[in-house]
């Protein structure tokens, strides 16, 4: 759906560790480029109506106060407890009661997760949410889909299933591929590799591929995390965690070594120089910003965790996708996929294809 079709995103503005004036920062330059969208800002009205003012886009912006933040240390079952007077509370909220078609934060990981599962719930199915992140990759759309990436550590062969068939649809909606293709990360694409459930999964992932409107191709390395062989990674919370964070440091090591090696000497800062045009082209194709915000999927409602360190570019990528799969109708698309499971267990002749 275009940017012809209004949306309203619900936004935590003082979750993060930019702060609020980044957050606002971020709203700005999203709804300067999405003239059809508003935006709830939940948090301080002291500090966050004077970031408005005089702005172009001030019109789009309702500012709902809460006088409570959700720091990154605060423990999700403190945040349960006494967070109801917070701005990640009250955001959350703006999208259970259907005053905004996505929530985005900044905030605690695991706090946001908690809020979002007892006040949207999770969809009928869903026995564990799951966190879905874009990689980089060489496939024409220039990133896959790789989840649970930190939801939650565990995951059965049931779980595994739920997570190919949301990764499917978000992959569909969230990438425009008519038919993602699945793969199981594992420690090797041999069939006796890897553990018992994995296996099990294996199978149940493969008999749900015709009816679930995708392509297994089996299980994938860590090396195919960023190749064209696949389109959606599948695995546990720890695993995929792990993989996103090793995946963060050492993109950051590469390009630590890169300006030190073209600032080693004069031949090399010439060399740089000249490649600077390349190497621009190299930093915009893998710069996170672009594609910030993990979306929590199994979900009464579609929730966007941008990057915690995220600047205004990030914070604006966050509410771009946002608002794609909310004007997608990406919760009622996927809630189809997902009760389809059990019919999928069953072998039911019916197609999901949401």
């Amino acid at each position: 759906m275009s940017q012809d079709s209004s949306i309203t995103l619900s936004v935590d503005a003082m979750g993060g560790d930019q702060g609020p004036a980044v957050v606002a920062a971020g709203v700005t330059k999203f709804l300067s480029s999405d003239p059809s969208a508003q935006v709830i800002l939940h948090g301080q009205r002291q500090i966050l109506e004077p970031l408005f003012s005089g702005s172009d886009v001030a019109a789009r912006v309702e500012i709902v106060h809460a006088d409570g933040v959700v720091t990154m240390t605060d423990k999700p079952s403190n945040v349960m407890r006494s967070g109801k007077s917070t701005s990640m509370w009250s955001a959350v909220d703006a999208l259970r009661d259907r005053r905004a078609g996505a929530c985005v934060s900044c905030g605690n990981t695991g706090a946001l997760m908690a809020v979002s599962m007892i006040r949207l719930r999770k969809a009928e199915g869903v026995n564990r949410p799951a966190i879905a992140c874009l990689w980089p990759s060489r496939n024409r759309q220039g990133f896959n889909v790789m989840l649970d990436v930190g939801a939650d550590i565990r995951a059965d062969q049931d779980d595994l299933l739920a997570y190919a068939m949301m990764g499917a649809s978000y992959a569909r909606n969230g990438l425009g591929l008519e038919r993602p293709r699945i793969g199981l990360l594992n420690v090797g694409t041999e069939e006796h590799k890897g553990r018992a459930e994995l296996k099990v999964a294996s199978d149940m992932i493969g008999a749900a591929a015709g009816n679930g409107d995708f392509d297994y191709v089996g299980f994938v390395e860590g090396g195919d995390i960023p190749s064209d062989r696949v389109d959606v990674i599948v695995t546990d919370g720890f695993t995929g965690n792990v993989a996103l964070k090793t995946g963060e440091g050492t993109a950051t090591l590469i390009s630590g070594l890169l300006r030190e090696a073209f600032l080693s000497s004069t031949i090399s800062k010439l060399a740089a120089l000249l490649s600077r045009g390349a190497m621009g082209r190299l930093k915009s194709r893998i710069d996170p910003r672009q594609v910030n915000g993990g979306v929590f999927l199994g979900l009464g409602g579609i929730v966007v965790k941008s990057h915690g360190s995220a600047d205004a570019t990030g914070v604006a990528a966050a509410l771009s996708l946002a608002a794609r799969l909310a004007r997608s109708d990406f919760s009622e698309r996927l809630a189809h996929r997902i009760a389809g499971v059990s019919a999928l267990h069953q072998d039911a002749p019916k197609e999901i294809k949401a």
